[in-house]
């Protein structure tokens, strides 16, 4: 394995656990204690993680993104999960835009069979998955690259988006708050998301559960009545409370 893969292994267990030891990677990729420990120097420098005693924690400042595909890798089941359900709530005939999240991506994978559906998006990645499908229009807001979310945007984009009126909207994000609204990690994708926003008749917010109760570094927008919250599993009874105060429909594998 080369360093680069197992470095991304490794901040992908980080992704899922919080917290790993030197001694448990060492044995699991068969190197010694000390390339774990450079790995580890190599995560911090970038800001990932903060060293500890024996290991490392993930960095959970509100401004740290993830690279993309550390991130389609994290919570695939509950992604896929999701994204069946948002699917569901999709018809033909319909115009969506779709952000460059990972869910969006997993989303995207369930509308292929679709037989009429246009999409707008600024995911590179979703851009992919649906070429060649002969049901779906697709469309690219164009903009600027950011390599690392594998997505474009800036000024460019934003003022595409502003020419169509759509549907519905698809998009993820990195946190939710009652009081802070809906948030994301850089100001890149909150702005576009809220492009996004303005552009749809409504919302889906596709937001697995470790989400919840959750502030990032930007805030995209409040809360809007009549949009919908799709998760992996139900809500608890303070957010349901909030969801029908806000008129805001939710929708889990169990409701």
């Amino acid at each position: 394995m080369l360093a680069i893969e197992r470095k991304n292994e490794i901040l992908s267990i980080l992704q899922k656990e919080q917290s790993v030891l030197v001694a448990d990677l060492s044995q699991k990729y068969h190197v010694t204690e000390e390339t774990i420990r450079r790995d580890l120097d190599k995560l911090e420098k970038e800001g990932f993680v903060k060293k500890t005693y024996g290991g490392a924690v993930l960095n959970e400042n509100t401004n740290m993104d993830l690279p993309f595909k550390i991130r389609e890798r994290t919570n695939k089941a509950q992604k896929a999960v999701i994204a069946k359900l948002v699917a569901e709530l999709i018809q033909d005939g319909e115009s969506l835009v779709m952000d460059s999240s990972s869910t969006s991506l997993m989303v995207a994978k369930y509308l292929k069979s679709f037989k009429n559906l246009t999409v707008i998006t600024n995911s590179v990645e979703i851009m992919v998955e649906l070429s060649g499908c002969k049901g779906i229009h697709l469309i690219c807001t164009g903009g600027v690259m950011r390599d690392s979310a594998l997505s474009l945007g800036g000024k460019a984009a934003e003022e595409m988006l502003g020419h169509y009126n759509v549907d519905k909207a698809v998009m993820s994000c990195k946190g939710i708050h009652m009081d802070k609204g809906i948030s994301d990690s850089n100001e890149f994708e909150a702005d576009l998301k809220g492009t996004m926003a303005a552009c749809a008749r409504e919302i889906i917010w596709a937001i697995d559960a470790s989400k919840f109760d959750k502030v990032s570094f930007v805030k995209i927008l409040d809360f809007r009545p009549g949009d919908t919250v799709v998760s992996e599993k139900p809500a608890d009874e303070k957010w349901m409370d909030f969801f029908e105060k806000k008129n805001i429909r939710f929708i889990s594998v169990t409701q």
